[in-house]
């Protein structure tokens, strides 16, 4: 039987806090930034949290579950 591999998209996308739940990038900062606000820019800077509904999926990506 062959070793269970993560995903590797999904290993480069996210993380896992100490708690658990998975971290994740904003997109839409790459580029074409000129005509977007200073605000917008700054929000989309920090990172957030996986919605409730996509964890699952994700975390068997990771294999952690």
């Amino acid at each position: 039987m062959p070793k269970m591999k993560t995903k590797s998209s999904a290993k480069k996308r996210f993380k896992l806090t100490g708690t658990g739940k998975l971290k994740r990038k904003h997109s839409n900062k790459r580029h074409i930034l000129t005509k977007k606000s200073k605000k917008r820019k700054l929000r989309l800077t920090h990172t957030g949290l996986v919605h409730d509904s996509d964890v699952n999926s994700i975390k068997e990506q990771l294999r952690l579950k």
